[in-house]
């Protein structure tokens, strides 16, 4: 099989390797999607995120779907030929995390596109029966990779405990905080307020749940009361001005990628007794996004603005740079010629 391979800063060749044999409890499923995360190009442009570097060859991608072609010996062969959404996730289900529900912070997690771990930029990836969700042919083979994005949108609503006539500030209109304004929408949000600095992914944001959209260069975002704040940014000043807007017994949900150590406004955490959590991945999110996508209440087929073969993986890593782009997906199989 062709698999995409990392071999160094910003540096992808195409190899061949064997097509891996399924365990006892796993499926191999034939790839035919691939979402590129901001994480990815991280890896490609840096060589690392934060305490992971990439220290030897490694494939990339972790939003993936596909079809199941073969399974391991403890998995019904009837899951042969079914389409499938892969959870990229293989925790210790030993772990007192994972018995506690909470797998997604399983110590020993194997997780796709982590170093050492390879990721999905191949024809076929090995993952257990479990974490391949099956999918129902009305979702799109790249809506179905993108379950993965949405489960952070998902993860991030839950925590900031987002229900019928909440509001929410979201920092960041790129495909993590869009996905999360579609789900606060369906979870019943009534006033969904996202800030950007760039007037087009503003312009997205209002195509994809926002009922305002705010320049936090030109507006005062401290001047906002909403009832959770959500930073799908990484910015400390975003950061920090949203702390400012929300109302007492509030919560902030951290989930963008930015620096490691920021000071914070501990007086009006205190003060207003805010509850201030993070988000690291998900757990049990997949059916939740199969049924908003199902539903029509979530469109991820919208926010796939480029395609790309496997031969054009750099092309796709570096798409986030294009004016308009939302989101690249690698299609295995599709060539450069026939690249959109």
């Amino acid at each position: 099989m062709q698999v995409s391979v990392l071999t160094g800063v910003q540096h992808i060749r195409l190899a061949e390797r064997p097509v891996p044999t399924p365990a006892h409890d796993e499926v191999l499923v034939q790839v035919t999607a691939v979402g590129v995360c901001g994480s990815d190009a991280h890896y490609y442009r840096e060589g690392r995120i934060g305490d992971y570097v990439v220290d030897g060859p490694l494939v990339l991608g972790h939003e993936a779907a596909g079809v199941i072609v073969a399974v391991g010996t403890e998995v019904s062969d009837t899951r042969i030929g079914q389409r499938v959404s892969i959870e990229p996730q293989r925790p210790d289900p030993t772990s007192a995390q994972s018995r506690a529900g909470r797998y997604n912070l399983c110590p020993a997690m194997e997780f796709f596109a982590t170093p050492p771990i390879d990721g999905a930029l191949a024809e076929y990836v090995l993952i257990q029966s479990t974490f391949a969700h099956d999918v129902p042919d009305d979702i799109s083979d790249e809506a179905a990779a993108l379950f993965e994005p949405l489960s952070v949108g998902i993860a991030s609503a839950q925590k900031a405990r987002i229900s019928a006539g909440s509001s929410v500030l979201i920092a960041g209109a790129g495909p993590v905080g869009l996905v999360t304004a579609q789900v606060a929408r369906a979870f019943g949000a009534t006033e969904v307020i996202v800030t950007d600095i760039d007037a087009s992914r503003r312009g997205n944001a209002e195509k994809f749940g926002a009922t305002r959209v705010i320049d936090p260069a030109a507006e005062d975002v401290r001047a906002v009361t909403v009832d959770a704040f959500i930073d799908a940014s990484g910015a400390a000043r975003a950061v920090i001005d949203g702390i400012h807007a929300v109302r007492p017994a509030g919560t902030v949900v951290l989930v963008g990628m930015g620096g490691s150590d920021y000071p914070l406004p501990i007086s009006v955490i205190q003060n207003r007794e805010l509850l201030l959590t993070g988000v690291f991945r998900y757990a049990n999110t997949w059916p939740i996004a199969r049924e908003l996508v199902a539903s029509g209440m979530v469109d991820l087929d919208a926010m796939v603005t480029a395609r790309f073969g496997l031969d054009g993986v750099e092309d796709a890593l570096n798409a986030d740079r294009q004016p308009g782009s939302i989101k690249a997906v690698v299609i295995p199989g599709l060539s450069k010629e026939t690249n959109a």
